[in-house]
């Protein structure tokens, strides 16, 4: 999947623009500069062209002597791993030394640049953008990002730049499982416990991976690409510029992977940027492999306390839920082959095609025992399903009124399948389509 950042001085709506682009409020907007302190990746469709759009904004300090060397690190970063790089101005302010700064730095990168001027939000505004043109960055786009005039115009031409999807070589058209995590969970340890060898170096000190690292892992009568990557973590603790660059990999690796070896430190539990990429791996419809580590250095454990973590996780995924959880302890290699042994089932049931009359077969009994509940005086009828031919399992619900399908007769319609089929460790998307 392609990635595209959006890149610029403070204050000029790059937070605006994402929020509008991904159809949500994920950013924190205020009129005081630097604002953007987290992390923001969200995912995009524009004419049948789906890609990741990450906000740079987050990645400059908030101090005047500095923002010019923090906002250069973060233009050359966003050059480094996005397909497209969207540079937002602002017609207000014209061009400032800033502006030029980045302008520099994108025409000598050979990376397709789509300039935007932004805050165009009266006619008379629209002549101001012509200024723009001295850049030499070609057309500028006339843009409202808070009110979304020339949002449109701007997508078409995005969409235009982003390179042809790739269809990966037949010869490695093999189950890519990625191991992700925050930082010092034990990724680099597992991986190199499973491999057998040191491939990648290990120390205590959080974040040495910097890279996504692909081997092939062929043993066992398993063959897959196992990939490890650097650690996601909260922005308000790092202040390296490698983490921007970081946080695209492990974003591009979950993207790219077929399962997720989620890995959870025993001696924390889960935290909220456990459950940060979490939701990027079930967002993206990934299959799931929970793996708590360092399960050794528990003290006091009884024969109740896995059970107990079990519960606590699960009730902190909820609702998606349905998924292997193995605790191990990679230093001392305990458990490991469990590990590989869920990652493929998760893999398998992802995979899995259900025929269209053992569906409805099964399926049509328990929606006649428990229909959909009337609205407004409406009565749902369902009336076929089928799978539908996506990477992910997908299920399309026949029905005369799918307008008035609630939300929880979706979870229900979801509970019964994977009641009768195994989808065990793989989120299920249910569709509702006009009979």
């Amino acid at each position: 999947m392609s990635i595209v950042a959006i890149v610029g001085r403070p204050n000029v709506g790059k937070s605006t623009l994402f929020n509008r682009l991904v159809g949500m409020r994920q950013a924190i907007v205020d009129e005081v500069s630097g604002v953007t302190r987290d992390r923001h990746y969200g995912r995009c469709e524009w004419s049948g062209r789906e890609f990741s759009v990450i906000d740079t904004g987050g990645y400059s300090v908030n101090s005047d002597d500095i923002f010019e060397e923090e906002i250069r690190k973060q233009v050359l970063l966003a050059i480094e791993e996005a397909d497209v790089i969207m540079f937002m101005c602002e017609v207000g302010t014209g061009i400032t030394d800033f502006d030029s700064t980045i302008a520099n730095i994108l025409r000598r990168s050979k990376k397709p640049v789509v300039l935007v001027a932004n805050k165009v939000d009266t006619g008379d505004k629209f002549y101001d953008t012509h200024t723009f043109y001295s850049l030499g960055l070609g057309e500028p786009f006339a843009t409202s990002s808070a009110s979304g005039s020339g949002t449109g115009d701007l997508l078409d031409r995005v969409v235009e730049l982003l390179p042809e999807e790739d269809t990966e070589d037949m010869t490695l058209n093999i189950p890519h499982i990625t191991i992700v995590g925050k930082p010092n969970v034990g990724k680099s340890s597992l991986t190199n416990a499973l491999l057998g060898e040191e491939r990648n170096i290990v120390t205590p000190v959080a974040g040495t991976t910097r890279d996504s690292i692909s081997t092939r892992y062929n043993k066992f009568g398993y063959d897959f690409m196992l990939v490890d990557t650097a650690g996601l973590r909260k922005r308000n603790k790092v202040r390296e510029d490698l983490e921007f660059y970081s946080v695209m990999r492990s974003v591009r690796a979950i993207e790219h992977s077929d399962v997720c070896i989620m890995m959870i430190d025993a001696s924390i539990g889960v935290e909220a940027q456990d459950m940060a990429i979490f939701n990027l791996i079930i967002k993206n419809k990934k299959g799931c492999v929970i793996v708590i580590n360092k399960w050794d250095i528990i003290e006091g454990k009884t024969s109740n306390t896995m059970k107990e973590m079990t519960e606590e996780i699960l009730q902190k995924i909820a609702p998606f839920n349905d998924l292997p959880i193995v605790f191990t302890s990679v230093i001392n290699k305990q458990r490991i082959l469990d590990v590989l042994q869920a990652a493929a089932m998760v893999y398998e049931n992802r995979s899995r095609k259900i025929q269209t009359s053992k569906l409805n077969e099964l399926m049509l009994p328990e929606i006649e025992n428990y229909p959909p509940p009337a609205l407004k005086g409406k009565y749902v009828k369902i009336k076929y399903i089928t799978q539908l031919p996506t990477p992910a399992p997908s299920f399309a619900f026949f029905c005369n009124l799918p307008q008035y399908v609630r939300e929880d007769y979706k979870r229900f319609l979801e509970n019964k399948l994977r009641k009768h089929f195994e989808f065990k460790g793989t989120p299920i998307q249910i569709f509702l389509r006009q009979k």
